[in-house]
């Protein structure tokens, strides 16, 4: 059984714990830290967003349409809807000469509530450019320009830019891409279950880029910077993501995903960090991954935007303070795995 890794107290009691498993790997797959069960698969979600983006970079696509640092941001983003996502999407999808109803991914209202509170008070329906994982998919309409072959379908697992998106992941993570089982994600691509270990792996070698091909580390480089330079279009106004990259020290990047799932690169150190809360509890994910980023130095418990997700007071209706959020003595310390 995963330990506990996060409670939520009340009145001085317990009310509620969340459970999950932790990889923390370098480079060569190896094991830097670990709880919990970290071999076994999970869906990551949208917290592998830069890998499934990868491929964008590497195959020329995004020199080829003169995809900009900040579309490269929103390649890897799950954003909230706001105007700065949603006009650089727009722009995007026309110069690639895509439009709205291109994206497979449906409508959903923004994240942002002042930015779903204007389109309810104007009558509007929410766009599919709405949706989170919008500037991922432009990536997808993009790279399946490149490859000169059908927009149609681009999100189903056989088309060509999922092949391509698959064999990168699977490379990355060194699995056989075939062996990968195939979930369907929230906005209607692919997702795979991999093992945190491996995914942590991953994550790792985005930052070390060493045993990669020049093109494949010149593509992850990319990534990261764009990832680093423009949190806000990565995320979205007060969001988690966002908060952490701010906060964090040199490059480290972070990256949520949907049911509890988190993902964080740290190149100055060569880790790769990947998180899964039992229960799916995004709450919990944000706590472990600010507590993991303190442990390991790439972030101080001082700083607001840390201590914001770190261990928060919970406050009833009226403003009360009336328990908190903490992340639990498993995560009292970060032991190296000899």
């Amino acid at each position: 059984m995963n330990p506990t890794l996060v409670e939520l107290t009340r009145g001085g009691r317990i009310e509620s714990a969340h459970r999950g498993a932790i990889a923390i790997a370098d480079a060569t797959g190896a094991l830097r830290a670990a709880w919990g069960a970290t071999d076994q698969p999970v869906f990551p979600r949208s917290a592998f967003k830069s890998l499934q983006a990868l491929a964008l970079v590497e195959s020329g696509a995004a020199h080829a349409f003169d995809v900009s640092e900040e579309e490269l941001a929103l390649a890897c983003a799950s954003h909230s809807g706001e105007p700065m996502h949603t006009e650089r999407v727009n722009a995007w999808l026309n110069r690639i000469g895509c439009k709205d109803g291109n994206l497979a991914c449906g409508p959903h209202l923004p994240f942002h509530e002042p930015t779903a509170h204007a389109l309810i008070r104007e009558s509007a329906q929410p766009c599919r450019v709405h949706n989170n994982c919008s500037g991922k998919h432009t990536g997808f309409l993009t790279l399946a320009r490149h490859l000169n072959v059908s927009i149609e379908g681009y999100e189903r697992p056989d088309h060509p830019v999922q092949v391509m998106v698959r064999e990168t992941i699977a490379s990355l993570c060194d699995v056989a891409a075939h062996t990968l089982p195939i979930g369907i994600d929230g906005c209607a691509a692919p997702n795979y279950a991999i093992p945190l270990q491996r995914l942590a792996q991953a994550m790792a070698r985005l930052g070390d880029t060493a045993s990669l091909t020049p093109s494949r580390a010149s593509a992850a480089k990319c990534l990261l910077k764009a990832w680093k330079s423009h949190p806000s279009l990565v995320s979205g106004t007060g969001r988690a993501c966002a908060d952490l990259i701010e906060a964090s020290t040199g490059q480290t990047v972070i990256k949520t995903g949907a049911e509890g799932v988190f993902m964080a690169v740290l190149p100055e150190q060569g880790l790769g960090i990947s998180l899964k809360i039992d229960d799916g509890a995004s709450r919990a994910a944000e706590a472990v991954m600010a507590r993991l980023l303190v442990l390991l130095g790439a972030a101080s418990e001082s700083t607001p935007a840390i201590a914001k997700h770190l261990n928060p007071p919970i406050r009833n209706w009226r403003g009360d303070i009336v328990g908190e959020r903490r992340t639990t003595a498993a995560l009292g310390v970060c032991t190296p795995l000899a």
